[in-house]
């Protein structure tokens, strides 16, 4: 009862005062959020494995009922590169109806995460593993793209499988599909951004090339049918779910209910700093629950809030939540009206914004300050998660970051320096009071913090101090705790 309340709570503060002026703001940040989103929904359809429609369909759901139930005014969600990293492997060994089930499985986990507020437990996982598992992510993502960009065919559940089988299968090479892939790469790295505002780079970079590829008669493969129904053939049936495969994709959904999880209050404290609005956590994460509880029944894939989205949302005025419904809308719109153009959308070229996509999310800032700083702890931390990210899935990554963590935590307060000394006359406040007696006292310098996990290292360290207690007439010794950094 306490979380409807604060929901309506909610509701009320943000449309308070609302009027034409705010709903004109809502609408056209809706209709610049959708032309962002559909060549980005497009592309992670496809590079997840799914199809482009369910890309689109995961949009327009997530747009919908996470965006009405949101923790803040300004979480725009949908697919995203992060999930795509989780679901290609998902759906080479489970096939469709495996990420069906899992996505329904992690919303509820997401919903339970909510209603018991353990949205702050992400405050626990140190900034090097979030950046190293996105950047593990981002590898990811840029070597799932190598069949699409260049006509290569692979085997295998992992990315390591899938690399070592090149080598192993008969290819062929498709010359066409990579030049408009790496056409559309160079493309959208050129592109002015102060065009942005009026049409995203990936939008037309996705133009270009299927206008190139259409008038030239390129042999690539395209996208596709995209089908006029809100409710796609491939889509989640209760009458299809049965115990054994529940069991055997438990801990696929853990993973992609954990991704949610930090993708989105991530996503929500940053764009909160943007907008001067904070998130409500419990309520972002009921939002997520209910979304991607719902996403399997239309043929959608996982989703969570996407942040390029919601900056477009933010910096192009958005007033309410209303703008996540409006670019939903026109999502929708644009599936019915735009359906028979984008099936001609080439895959390489959806390769190529990826392949973008992978770059950016990449936190370069905090990589470059991590490496700079030469912070050691931090630079370790970064790759191992990074590499445990590719090698193995995120859950295990977050799991093996934050056990390394917690480890050189543990070694970190346990470094306690212990350092003795006689009396420096120039030290005491009255330096005419300095006596036999001073000389026969010592200074015991502790630099570091004294709990039960130091206490021993005193007493192996007694050699140090030992020669002073051995003086004759020994007078005592000063102990003097210095806090550790």
């Amino acid at each position: 009862m306490s979380l409807f309340t604060n929901y309506t709570t909610q509701l009320k503060q943000e449309f308070s005062g609302y009027n034409t002026k705010k709903l004109s703001k809502d609408l056209l940040s809706g209709v610049t959020v959708a032309a962002v989103a559909l060549p980005l929904a497009l592309a992670f359809g496809v590079g997840s494995g799914a199809s482009a429609a369910s890309g689109i369909v995961t949009a327009v759901i997530a747009g919908l009922f996470i965006g009405a139930l949101s923790g803040a005014s300004y979480q725009i969600s949908g697919p995203t590169g992060a999930m795509t990293a989780i679901l290609v492997s998902l759906v080479a060994q489970y096939q469709l109806q495996g990420v069906f089930i899992a996505c329904l499985l992690s919303g509820i986990l997401l919903l339970l995460a909510g209603i018991f507020k353990l949205g702050d437990l992400v405050a626990f996982i140190p900034l090097p593993v979030i950046t190293g598992f996105t950047s593990g992510i981002a590898v990811i993502i840029a070597l799932g793209q190598i069949n699409n960009l260049t006509g290569f065919v692979s085997s295998g559940h992992s990315t390591l499988a899938k690399l070592s089988s090149y080598f192993t299968m008969e290819q062929s090479f498709n010359g066409a599909a990579f030049v408009i892939g790496t056409a559309v790469i160079l493309f959208m790295l050129i592109y002015p951004k102060k065009f942005n505002q009026y049409c995203p780079s990936s939008l037309a970079a996705i133009i270009l090339a299927t206008a190139a590829t259409v008038l030239f008669k390129l042999p690539i493969d395209n996208v596709g049918e995209i089908p006029r129904s809100i409710f796609l053939q491939d889509r989640l049936h209760l009458s299809g779910i049965n115990m054994d495969q529940i069991q055997n994709l438990l801990i696929p959904a853990v993973s992609i209910a954990a991704l949610g999880l930090i993708e989105s209050l991530l996503c929500g404290a940053s764009a909160g700093r943007m907008k001067n609005e904070k998130l409500n956590a419990g309520q972002e994460l009921i939002a997520q629950g209910i979304g991607n509880i719902v996403l399997p029944f239309f043929g959608g894939v996982p989703a969570t809030a996407a942040i390029a989205r919601t900056s477009v949302a933010i910096s192009s005025g958005a007033q309410t939540r209303l703008t996540s419904i409006f670019h939903a809308i026109v999502l929708l719109l644009s599936m019915f009206v735009l359906g028979g153009v984008m099936s001609a959308i080439p895959l390489s070229a959806l390769a190529g914004v990826l392949i973008v996509t992978a770059w950016r999310m990449n936190e370069w800032h905090v990589i470059k300050d991590i490496f700079h700083k030469k912070l050691k702890s931090s630079i370790s931390k970064f790759l191992i998660t990074m590499a445990a990210t590719v090698i193995f899935d995120l859950t295990i990554a977050i799991i093996i970051g934050v056990f390394f963590s917690i480890v050189m935590f543990v070694i970190k307060v346990s470094d306690m320096q212990i350092n003795v000394s006689d009396i420096d006359p120039n030290k005491l406040q009255d330096k005419t009071q300095y006596s036999d007696h001073h000389k026969r006292t010592c200074v015991i310098y502790i630099t570091g913090p004294l709990y039960f996990g130091t206490a021993n290292k005193i007493f192996h360290e007694r050699s140090t101090f030992g020669r002073y207690f051995g003086r004759k007439g020994f007078g005592g010794f000063v102990l003097a705790l210095i806090s550790a950094k």
